[in-house]
């Protein structure tokens, strides 16, 4: 047996035997606070009569298996991850009585007690294949079923799952029992079930069907801070939108929003039972930036419940094609249906600014990546599945044009409800709604990888009029495509202080060089800036001439989306070490005063941190992080009161500061000895600058444990696991170590929040020790831990605060001698290598004049 990492050859050749009609999955959630009861009853036929397969379960025992009436030894029969089944018939029902397991890792079914009131909530997640953890099922997308599930539980809870909640029946005590009708026809990852005291709003959506019930969950502890009124009014934003745009009416019977602690997404897009991560509730004031991928996140989970949930991929190598379409699908939803007008602005700041760092890691790989495996998939929720591929659909969407893509999507859900599909599925209905072949531009932007770089080439006579100018586009080594790209190019000159577009021009860039005769003859202009309106998915470059326009007017674009464009060449020339990062701080500073962008300002607020602590060579970084902190100080106080840039920017200047700093200032703000006017010193404020007083030294364990006394949270515990880590003494570092690693016990949020002040660079010779520390835990809490707990444990304590040449070696030497490492974990400590050497080439060209 291969344990939990079930292969595609194995898939396939279960699917080929299996047909699943229906689960009837029984669960006592009564029987202790470590484990439940769960009974399985399959109905199923098997193709071929007299074969053998297997069942998946993950859980603490099997008490009883029973196929087709005959028992069957649990000892010979389950092994801790499969259950075995001998000589199948040609229709099939299995019963499997077994003990489950309560899980704090956010996978399978979590259980979390709430601090403040010692309630307690659970709720499933079973993407990838973690619904193994719950019941015993197939566990694979391609075998879907109907499910009926029948739920024993503290009768002061609300029980929920995909199907609509019935009556409970009294079954005892403070007990009673909730048997839910079956559900739609789906697969197995996509099923839910949420328990607990939570309390709920409810509403309702007009749907083609007729009213569709609604209702947002939260926990009791919580219910305060939701903003109920403004999640459904975006939710029946995004019903009345869908149902347009794919012509097909909402294909569930309810709609419910569940918002859950200690979640590791943003979201998952169970039918009908949406579970969503409680820090989109606010309680306290966040970024603009924050509210707005809320309603992305909530958009793209609903965009699911066509494309995901009706239509399914039949195995994970098109997981891409879930994620990227719901994102495309979202934006576009929150751009023209919302108030979010400017939607595909932050898609550009944000989204393919992850698309393009993942692209250039080594582990980069084409949108449609090869899955052979559950590790593989549980790796690939990453910038390509998600950003690229969205970016490329956005890129189809005008290439065929929307009309013929809106209709080949409605004929592909028409074809296709309900069950499985591949890609070509979805590019045969496009095809022929468009006319267009579309094999090749597949092939060229779906089946390999890497990002292409576009530069614009211009000569100039001595009058000052341009002579000749081309793109040049040119492509990884590792990665030799060139792709065509429509490109919008926008001129711009400089006006008092201003930067006027004078011309635009749209072009089709193909091969490595493409002539623009549009601009000979012509003054050369003060910018000329590739990609304009942001079409095209690659990377920009700017001429000498345009840079030097665009360091001495930072603040010369009125609109935020040149600005952005302009900014991200600047920072992807910093990062491919063809601009020295003290000149992109300089740049990204001065671009500051006055940004409303709440998007592109967190964007170049983050890219500044990491210019400062790894790009510029050690020996200017303490100079710049100095003045850095002091202008970001300075543009705080003079922001607008109670404005975004105020916020972020008293959260960045806290994040920069280290031992020996002058704290008075936000020892003040902490204590209300002085005040910033708007700037609202709420439980998140406090945490900020009490986190920064911590990393500097200034701020004892006392602190920290008083003021997680008057926050007895959730939250509250993560933020005091990462300010007790980010002390800048040996003992408290060896003890967040101690707790994270060498422990297990700690839930999946602390881990992580653990891991982010662990690593906070405060006093790097802290992080030293760890660099062969790091090296040598590697393969057993990989072996030990589940996928969400190891991966954050691999990311997190990685010591890549002190980017040298020591941690890079210790990194490649570790490669180089695991080569039978996991997959998934070769990967992982791969992308973290990838980083230091980013961060070295940088460092070397910081220190060229």
């Amino acid at each position: 047996m291969p344990g939990k990492n079930l292969t595609r050859s194995e898939a396939q050749d279960r699917a080929a035997l299996v047909a699943v009609d229906r689960y009837d999955v029984h669960l006592d959630l009564t029987t202790s606070p470590e484990t439940f009861r769960s009974r399985s009853t399959v109905t199923f036929a098997a193709r071929v009569p007299g074969e053998t397969t297997f069942l998946d379960f993950i859980g603490d025992s099997v008490e009883r298996i029973v196929l087709n009436g005959a028992e069957l030894d649990p000892a010979t029969h389950f092994d801790g991850v499969r259950v075995t089944l001998p000589t199948l018939a040609g229709h099939n029902v299995l019963e499997v009585d077994g003990t489950a397991r309560y899980m704090n890792t956010g996978e399978g079914l979590h259980r979390f007690v709430d601090p403040v009131d010692d309630e307690v909530y659970l709720y499933s997640q079973f993407e990838v294949a973690d619904s193994r953890r719950m019941f015993a099922v197939f566990d694979q997308p391609d075998l879907k079923a109907t499910f009926a599930f029948t739920v024993t539980a503290p009768a002061h809870w609300h029980v929920v799952s995909n199907s609509p909640t019935p009556e409970p029946i009294p079954a005892g005590d403070d007990v009673a029992t909730w048997a839910f009708p079956a559900t739609e026809r789906m697969s197995s990852y996509i099923t839910a079930l949420v328990a607990g005291p939570y309390d709920v709003v409810r509403d309702e959506a007009s749907s083609r069907k007729g009213a569709v019930p609604m209702a947002i969950y939260c926990r009791k502890s919580l219910s305060r801070y939701l903003d109920a009124d403004d999640i459904f009014d975006l939710t029946k934003r995004g019903f009345a939108f869908f149902e347009a745009e794919f012509d097909r009416e909402y294909p569930f019977t309810k709609y419910d929003q569940l918002f859950t602690p200690e979640y590791n997404m943003g979201a998952m897009e169970n039918a009908g039972a949406v579970t969503i991560n409680e820090v989109y509730i606010f309680r306290a004031k966040v970024p603009e930036a924050l509210v707005e991928r809320r309603a992305l996140t909530i958009l793209h989970e609903l965009a699911h419940m066509w494309f995901g949930n009706l239509v399914t991929m039949r195995w994970w190598d098109d997981l891409w094609l879930n994620e990227s379409f719901a994102e495309w699908a979202s934006t576009t939803c929150q751009a023209e249906a919302t108030h979010w007008t400017s939607a595909w602005t932050t898609f550009g700041t944000h989204e393919k600014t992850w698309a393009y760092a993942q692209d250039q890691l080594s582990s980069t790989h084409p949108i449609v990546a090869p899955i052979r495996d559950l590790q593989d998939v549980e790796v690939n929720f990453d910038g390509i599945t998600y950003a690229k591929g969205a970016s490329v659909l956005k890129q189809l969407v005008a290439y065929v044009g929307r009309e013929p893509f809106v209709a080949g999507l409605r004929a592909y859900f028409h074809k296709h409800a309900w069950a499985n599909t591949t890609l070509p599925d979805l590019l045969d209905e496009l095809s022929e709604s468009s006319g267009r072949d579309l094999t090749g531009w597949s092939k060229l932007w779906l089946e390999t990888a890497g990002v292409n770089t576009l530069r614009p080439l211009v000569a100039v006579d001595d009058h000052g009029l341009v002579s000749s100018a081309a793109v040049e586009q040119t492509f990884p080594a590792d990665h030799p495509t060139l792709r065509p790209h429509r490109l919008g190019i926008g001129l711009y000159d400089v006006v008092g202080d201003v930067l006027e577009r004078v011309d635009y021009l749209e072009v089709d860039v193909d091969g490595e060089r493409t002539e623009l005769p549009e601009l000979v003859g012509r003054p050369q202009p003060d910018l000329l800036l590739l990609n304009e309106g942001d079409l095209a998915y690659a990377k920009i470059r700017l001429d000498p001439r345009s840079l030097a326009t665009a360091l001495a007017h930072p603040r010369g674009f009125g609109d935020s989306l040149p600005r952005s464009l302009v900014l991200g060449a600047a920072w992807d020339m910093t990062r491919d070490a063809e601009m020295r990062a003290r000149d992109f701080v300089d740049l990204a500073l001065a671009s500051l005063p006055g940004e409303s962008d709440s998007t592109l300002l967190r964007t170049v607020l983050g890219q500044i941190q990491t210019a400062v602590q790894s790009y510029v060579e050690p020996d200017h970084r303490e100079e710049l992080r100095e003045r850095a902190v002091a202008t970001l100080r300075d543009l705080a106080r003079a922001a607008a009161p109670g404005s975004d840039a105020q916020l972020q920017l008293v959260t960045t200047y806290a994040a920069l500061l280290r031992p020996g700093d002058d704290v008075t200032w936000v020892r003040d703000l902490l204590e209300g000895t002085e005040s910033l006017d708007g700037l609202a010193v709420d439980t998140e404020m406090r945490w900020t600058l009490l986190t920064a007083l911590a990393a500097t030294g200034d701020a004892p364990e006392s602190e920290i444990d008083a003021e997680h006394a008057h926050d007895r949270t959730a939250t509250g515990r993560e933020r005091a696991a990462r300010a007790l880590a980010a002390i800048p003494r040996p003992e408290l570092k060896a003890a967040a170590w101690r707790e994270a690693i060498e422990k297990d016990g700690l839930p999946n949020s602390v881990v992580e929040a653990t891991g982010l002040g662990f690593g906070r660079p405060s006093d790097l010779a802290l992080l030293e020790p760890y660099i062969e520390r790091y090296h040598a835990m590697l393969t057993d809490v990989w072996a030990s831990r589940t996928h969400a707990i190891a991966e954050a444990i691999v990311m997190w304590f990685y010591p890549r605060a002190l980017a040298d040449q020591r941690l890079l070696d210790a990194t490649q030497a570790w490669l180089d001698t695991h080569a039978d490492a996991p997959a998934a974990l070769g990967r992982l400590v791969a992308e973290n290598r990838d980083g230091v050497a980013r961060a070295l080439r940088a460092q070397r060209r910081d220190t060229e004049g």
